[in-house]
């Protein structure tokens, strides 16, 4: 398959690269300790006063935190850092270089960055999930199994396609490199299950930045908790959203005018 011989082509040249600089490796681990550290000790401190939070145990919150981890570090590992260099060579014309090779523009944009030490935060996600179902006391069987997979899948899939609009959008308007920075903000909020927030913010979080889709569902179907109507949505805006963003992505081309206009 062309899609996954690019992947593993930039993410071996990405770990040629880090392996110079292995300062990086320290770094990202102290960063994701801390972010780690965190959401444990708010965890700590919101069970201090209660037993529940809005229905959610603390070993639930806990698978919460290990999917945010999950999802937070696959997106980052190539989505986000890809995405962020394209924008800037929309800004500095340097992106005709990319469209002219002989791959799908798209496929390459969105692969060519790699943040290789964001695998720290995956493996961080998994070894979270599975202290949060120790502590829960349950195990998986098939199928909870297989919902959990396809909609953590689907999950990255609707965040990966979101991102990808907002980062074509630099076709129409240059200086869009704080879009990143605001959906980052907004992710954050994930860290916790947006059951908890206001009806307003539930919302915004699921419609206008999927985050509920993306971290919220895939840790209800890790706990039990999830609604057949959410796993049937998950799974129509993870087909609905790739073709909409495959959709911009060519109207932007059709816009671009290169940089020797």
């Amino acid at each position: 398959m062309t899609w996954l011989r690019l992947i593993l082509i930039h993410l071996r040249i990405a770990v040629l690269n880090e392996l110079q600089y292995r300062t990086n490796l320290g770094l990202q681990l102290f960063q994701s300790a801390v972010a780690l550290a965190t959401s444990l000790v708010s965890i700590a401190f919101v069970f201090s006063k209660t037993d529940h939070l809005a229905g959610w145990s603390a070993s639930q919150l806990l698978a919460v935190v290990g999917v945010y981890f999950l999802v937070g570090g696959l997106t980052q590992l190539f989505i986000l850092p890809s995405l962020g260099r394209f924008m800037e060579d929309v800004r500095l014309g340097a992106l005709d270089f990319a469209l002219i090779k002989p791959v799908d523009s798209q496929l390459l944009i969105t692969t060519r960055q790699v943040e290789a030490w964001k695998v720290i935060d995956v493996l961080i996600g998994v070894c979270v999930i599975g202290v949060a179902l120790v502590q829960m006391g349950t195990s998986l069987d098939p199928i909870q199994a297989m919902v959990f997979v396809i909609v953590l899948v689907a999950g990255v899939v609707v965040v990966s396609s979101f991102v990808m609009i907002l980062a074509t959008c630099a076709f129409w308007f240059i200086r869009v490199q704080n879009i990143l920075v605001i959906f980052q903000a907004m992710y954050e909020a994930g860290r916790w299950p947006i059951t908890i927030y206001p009806p307003w913010l539930q919302g915004a979080l699921t419609f206008l930045v999927p985050v509920g889709f993306a971290i919220t569902v895939p840790a209800e179907a890790l706990v039990g908790r999830l609604d057949w109507r959410l796993l049937a949505g998950a799974v129509a805006l993870a087909v609905v959203l790739p073709v909409f963003s495959r959709w911009f992505w060519m109207m932007g081309l059709r816009a671009y005018s290169g940089a020797s206009a």
